[in-house]
């Protein structure tokens, strides 16, 4: 087991991403503690089906856009299980508008969620690591889209673009303390959020020509990257993003 004994978060790990990677933390022999906004009882499933494979888990409800909530997520997991070691913001929103006709306040909504509440999740993960001791490991789901534009959606490719370089910059201040932070960048990835894709064989087949692997990712494709960035085998790794897209990143016409 690569994680055993080791604790973790993974915020919006009631569904998809966060669910899989929460999953994996489990089977590899982490504590985990589920973090959910608005799906409960999805949440309460994760929760059994990690114990089912033998690991231990706790649902939280937070919602990482509030500093008070990321405080309780923490605390709670602290005062459960001891200790922190892993942080996984896998929590976001998207809306996707033309950018003429973006609200100010869809603007401040994504980036409340996507990119502010990442920061405060890793401040506290990271104040909580530091005062224990031993190091630890943050992890952040961003997207291809902190490289590459996504026409209708400026609000989500700015928070994810400014989630890459936080992340570049906090691995250099929190290296001295054993802590490494890196991110992934998924691709096209199947998911609730693009079960419409299933209903649109069109769109569905332009999306697979923009892949050269010629299939959408499984959630499972992002978990295994997040064991391995997790685990001691990443242990001289921080600073890097890692894009899970099956090579979309090459050939991709801004989708």
């Amino acid at each position: 087991m690569q994680l055993k004994d080791k604790v973790a978060i993974v915020t919006g790990s009631s569904l998809g991403i966060g669910k899989a990677i929460a999953k994996a933390f489990g089977r590899e022999g982490a504590k985990v503690t589920v973090d959910y906004r608005s799906h409960p009882n999805e949440a309460k499933e994760a929760v059994e089906e990690i114990e089912k494979s033998g690991g231990r888990a706790i649902a939280v409800q937070a919602d990482v856009s509030k500093p008070e909530d990321i405080k309780k997520l923490v605390g709670k997991t602290v005062e459960e299980f001891g200790r922190l070691d892993i942080m996984v913001n896998n929590a976001g929103i998207e809306e996707k508008k033309p950018f003429l006709e973006t609200p100010l306040e869809t603007w401040e909504k994504v980036i409340a969620v996507n990119l502010t509440g990442v920061w405060l999740c890793c401040q506290e993960a990271a104040k909580q690591m530091v005062s224990q001791g031993g190091g630890g490991r943050i992890i952040n789901v961003s997207s291809i889209h902190e490289e590459i534009t996504m026409p209708t959606n400026a609000p989500y490719c700015a928070a994810k673009g400014g989630l890459k370089m936080l992340m570049r910059t906090i691995a250099v201040e929190l290296a001295p303390y054993g802590i490494t932070v890196n991110n992934i960048g998924p691709g096209a990835i199947e998911t609730p959020i693009n079960q419409n894709l299933k209903e649109n064989p069109d769109q569905m087949k332009q999306l697979l020509e923009e892949i050269p692997l010629g299939r959408i990712g499984q959630p499972e494709d992002v978990a295994s990257v997040a064991v391995f960035l997790a685990s001691d085998a990443a242990s001289y790794v921080t600073g890097s993003t890692y894009f899970v897209d099956g090579g979309m990143m090459r050939q991709s016409g801004s989708l």
